[in-house]
């Protein structure tokens, strides 16, 4: 079984690395309270989802927006 399979069309993993990049410096703009520390976590799992082209909630429920 393979786990890396690509689920997501390109634009969708534009829009996600486009989105992580405003959320991860948040720390370093707001401070580090824990909501920025929220918004940096979750912008690093939008640039994981970005550059794997996997999102594993997709995985989870079998759908699949990627063409190939």
């Amino acid at each position: 079984m393979k786990f890396f399979l690509i689920n997501q069309n390109k634009s969708e993993r534009i829009t996600r690395l486009i989105i992580s990049i405003f959320l991860l410096p948040a720390p370093l703009v707001y401070g580090c309270n824990e909501f920025s520390i929220v918004q940096s976590v979750v912008g690093g799992v939008l640039a994981f989802n970005a550059l794997s082209g996997m999102c594993v909630i997709y995985r989870f429920f079998g759908t699949n927006t990627c063409n190939i």
